[in-house]
């Protein structure tokens, strides 16, 4: 267990408290899964643990939008941004819902039979317009436009030892097991008394009064917080090269992190460029990347920086998705 983790060290169940110890109850009793990488990977800060786990629980887990449809978006959107552990353990999932063979059309790269299934498959992984603008289709996109840069640098990429996630096997058997609790109703709104107490941004126009519009303003508001530990000048570097992205994925040679480097001060560019490496191709981050930076720094840091650069490329993102999506009315 302890070799899927990089650079942090979680905080294992039985030694967990107050707020962490309250999410991985909750992570337990509605996902079904009572050591979830995922969220243990976010334990050295609490904050973040929990607002990541209110905005993934309301937008995907809770609410009337069909839950085989939120997880071919939580697929696509994983499948863009080149996340295998969070494709495999969506596929699976999608097996959980009992629809076998969109779960397998979808992880080879398939297009769904169901018009509407492949709509939003193409909305989520290709940038198409979504054929229903319901807030949790938006909200699953976001909450995994973000955990996917979270899932690439902190956890390799293995769901399972030795990759046994990858066999059709193996996946439909692990969605039988977690059917049943991926078929439960779940009330909306369960997440909120995890994040109380916490510091928040406004609530966003597309879910503003739900509770997935309280728990994505707390996130904003604690991942942005992570940007402190730069320097005004590294920070803004970041946020200005993130802005004015396209939404690809930079070249493979690195030479696109020159630019924002070149004005700062030598002592800058370690943290910039780690940050900028979480925010457009967090499955580069090395660990020499992280090193350069991190000195005596604590785990808790490393999380907020990463979550500080995740929550910048998420919130670019944002205004694109929700602009691709001009249809009224709801599939239910």
């Amino acid at each position: 267990m302890a070799g899927r983790f990089r650079h942090v060290t979680p905080v294992r169940a039985r030694d967990a408290t107050g707020r962490t110890a309250r999410v991985y109850a909750q992570v337990a009793d509605d996902f079904g899964m009572a050591r979830m990488p995922v969220f243990r990977t976010l334990s050295p800060a609490p904050d973040v643990l929990a607002a990541t786990w209110a905005v993934l629980r309301e937008s995907l887990l809770a609410g009337d939008a069909p839950r085989s449809a939120k997880e071919v978006v939580a697929l696509g959107v994983s499948m863009a941004n080149r996340c295998p552990f969070c494709v495999d353990a969506h596929t699976t999932l999608l097996h959980a819902t009992g629809d076998h063979r969109l779960a397998e059309v979808v992880a080879g790269g398939g297009t769904p039979d169901d018009p509407f299934h492949a709509a939003l498959l193409a909305w989520a992984r290709d940038g198409g317009p979504a054929p229903d603008p319901a807030a949790e289709y938006l909200g699953t996109a976001l909450a995994f436009h973000f955990v996917n840069r979270m899932v690439s640098a902190l956890l390799t990429e293995d769901l399972l030892p030795a990759g046994l996630q990858r066999s059709r096997l193996v996946r439909s058997a692990g969605g039988r097991a977690l059917a049943g609790a991926v078929r439960r109703e779940l009330p909306a709104g369960a997440s909120l008394p995890l994040v109380e107490g916490l510091p928040a941004r406004s609530e966003p126009a597309w879910a503003a009064g739900t509770p997935l519009g309280a728990a994505y303003a707390v996130l904003r508001a604690v991942t942005e917080a992570g940007g402190e530990l730069l320097s005004a000048a590294a920070r803004a570097a970041v946020l200005d090269t993130v802005s004015g992205w396209d939404g690809t994925h930079p070249p493979m040679n690195g030479a696109w992190l020159n630019g924002p480097l070149a004005p700062l001060d030598v002592e800058d560019r370690a943290g910039t460029r780690l940050a900028l490496l979480v925010a457009l191709a967090p499955y580069r981050v090395t660990d020499a990347d992280v090193a350069a930076w991190r000195g005596a720094r604590p785990d808790e840091d490393v999380v907020r920086l990463f979550a500080f650069a995740a929550i910048t490329a998420t919130t670019a993102l944002e205004p694109r998705l929700a602009a691709t999506m001009p249809y009224a009315g709801r599939r239910s």
